[in-house]
């Protein structure tokens, strides 16, 4: 659990339960509603899906945004040696408030929190990338 790379793995695992959750959500809501994927040409043809399957989808669609600085830097840290204690459980502390910020938007979205929850998340961001310059410096 020490490893840099670990805490990339668990936000990848993560990242596939949301797509299954979004899929065992979307799939009968679409059922439901009538609609033919094989018949769709535009996406705006999801918006009669109900806001609880839609947030879910949401979320994953998320998991593809923030989270790709996330894994350049992780793999920048393991590459350039500058995954320190420090690093690690800046990481880990990301993934863990990523996977709050899922939870959030898919069960509850009370925005104010689910913001909250992004910068606290965009703060660990910034820690790794300091982290990185720092190495890249030579101050590390």
């Amino acid at each position: 659990m020490d490893s840099i790379l670990t805490p990339v793995l668990v936000l990848i695992c993560w990242t596939l339960i949301m797509w299954m959750w979004m899929y065992a959500t979307r799939i009968p809501a679409m059922q439901k509603a009538g609609i033919n994927a094989a018949k769709m040409t535009e996406k705006s043809e999801m918006d009669v899906l109900p806001k609880e399957v839609r947030r879910i989808a949401d979320n994953y669609n998320h998991l593809h945004e923030q989270p790709v600085i996330f894994y350049a830097l992780i793999f920048y840290a393991s590459a350039a040696g500058a995954a320190t204690q420090t690093m690690v459980y800046a990481a880990w502390a990301y993934v863990a408030l990523r996977i709050a910020h899922s939870l959030i938007q898919a069960l509850w979205n009370f925005i104010p929190v689910r913001f909250l929850v992004f910068v606290l998340s965009s703060l660990a961001l910034i820690l790794m990338a300091g982290i990185c310059v720092g190495r890249l410096l030579g101050s590390s």
